[in-house]
């Protein structure tokens, strides 16, 4: 019996139009009943998703940043991981040739140039999250939790060259989304944020089961105990974890049809025709 869950959110737990349908929040409430540990682990910033849960009226533990920030169901931090100094320098200030959109996240909210798009700012509708202008080349280097990078996926592949060739083994890169590639802290992702988390909690990845669609997600799925990779899942993560078993689609809340049959018969193999 598994005794943590653990969940991505966009794309996952929440639907196209980021909300959480009724049958996710019920059976949420389930778990919490059967006195699950439930984890909410995401690529947003705290202050993007902690009031998401509140309005839910869920209190889970939280993983954000992908993996830089662990709180727990409290809301008390208990680890953070930035870029060292000298990586953040270098990505501020290098003038990398592209036409993305650079984003600087840090524990007082989400820097950047140039206002953003409305369509960018759906995301945030319930927790009212919104970013702050700044001239990111003048930000501290210290106490920078990721930056991300935002365009078309084709010119962030070309970025993505031009960033593993000044940065080499010094940062890892991801992407959270077709259409956002982010420098994270070497070694720093969901998976080790979420064993990190596990054995505060006197628990083992084994005991933990998880949620996700995108190569964000991809350690955290492939170290649990039980890994579940969502229907409208990127391929690349398909083809990287073709080990675990594929669900419906986020719009039909196909977490919550597998976790019912789960609760039900959590011995048995769940088939997403059934």
């Amino acid at each position: 019996m598994y005794r943590l869950a653990a969940f991505d959110m966009d794309g996952t737990l929440l639907m196209p139009d980021h909300r959480v349908g009724p049958e996710t929040l019920a059976v949420l409430n389930q778990l919490v009943e059967r006195e699950m540990v439930v984890t909410f682990a995401t690529g947003r910033h705290y202050l993007d998703a902690q009031p998401i849960m509140a309005q839910l009226g869920l209190q889970g533990y939280l993983i954000t940043g992908n993996g830089t920030r662990v709180y727990d169901n409290r809301g008390q931090q208990l680890h953070a991981t930035d870029l060292p100094a000298a990586v953040a320098e270098e990505v501020l200030h290098h003038h990398w040739r592209t036409r993305a959109s650079m984003h600087v996240f840090r524990d007082e909210g989400w820097l950047t140039e140039f206002p953003v798009p409305e369509e960018m700012l759906q995301a945030h509708h319930l927790s009212g999250f919104r970013f702050q202008l700044a001239d990111v080349r003048r930000l501290p280097a210290f106490g920078n939790s990721k930056v991300c990078f935002v365009a078309p996926h084709e010119e962030l592949l070309a970025l993505q060259v031009q960033l593993r060739a000044q940065l080499g083994d010094e940062a890892d890169l991801c992407f959270s989304a077709y259409d956002c590639l982010e420098v994270l802290p070497l070694g720093c992702n969901k998976g080790t944020a979420l064993d990190r988390l596990s054995r505060h909690l006197g628990l083992t990845m084994a005991d933990c089961m998880a949620f996700g669609d995108a190569m964000n997600d991809k350690e955290m799925l492939g170290a649990v105990g039980h890994g579940v990779v969502m229907g409208n899942a990127l391929p690349q993560l398909k083809s990287l974890l073709p080990q675990l078993p594929v669900i419906g689609h986020c719009q039909q809340q196909a977490v919550a049809h597998y976790l019912q049959h789960w609760l039900r018969s959590p011995c048995l193999t769940y088939s997403p025709e059934e």
